[in-house]
């Protein structure tokens, strides 16, 4: 792992960005790691686009700002693509990280740039198929695992059983568990 990681997150007032970068972030704490994790939001309405940072890092952080240059992004919404420069400031080994039910290279069209590692993870799909609800953020924390693995699932069941009464947390896993297998990489 790098000394620092930085992440950003991509979603829609709803959709529980801010939660999975809380999530990422005291999973990394469990395990020994120094965090942040932090929203940029003003008075925004459900629907209306977020975005949401984590640094995770082997030293103390001494950076307060927004992330303008990720390692990682994260976008729950797929509709974002075409909205928000979701690629800013990624370099060639970058990683996206895209709820989409479509194939890898189908979504790198979407996302216009050729730059970084993607990853697609049918996140809505299996939110619906589990929680019976379209939110993706859980899903997203799974294929995020997944494709840094700069987080263990072991300390993510744990912290998600901290976070939510035992039946979300349960039905919650279920779905890290479920994305986990599911993200493709192009």
């Amino acid at each position: 792992m790098k000394k620092l990681l930085e992440f950003r997150w991509h979603g829609r007032g709803g959709q529980g960005a801010w939660t999975a970068s809380e999530l990422l972030a005291r999973t990394a704490l469990y395990e020994g790691k120094y965090i942040q994790s932090f929203p940029e939001f003003g008075p925004e309405r459900m629907g209306a686009p977020v975005t949401a940072f984590t640094r995770i890092s082997t030293e103390p952080i001494r950076i307060h700002c927004a992330v303008y240059e990720p390692d990682v992004v994260i976008v729950l919404d797929p509709t974002l693509l075409k909205t928000v420069p979701v690629a800013s400031g990624i370099d060639e080994n970058g990683i996206f990280i895209v709820n989409s039910a479509d194939e890898p290279a189908k979504v790198r069209e979407n996302l216009k740039t050729e730059k970084g590692k993607l990853w697609a993870i049918p996140a809505t799909q299996i939110a619906l198929k589990i929680l019976g609800l379209p939110i993706t953020n859980t899903a997203m924390l799974g294929a995020v695992a997944r494709a840094t693995k700069i987080v263990n699932l072991e300390s993510i069941e744990k912290i998600v059983k901290e976070r939510f009464r035992s039946d979300l947390a349960e039905k919650n896993f279920a779905i890290i568990k479920e994305a986990y297998q599911e993200a493709k990489q192009e």
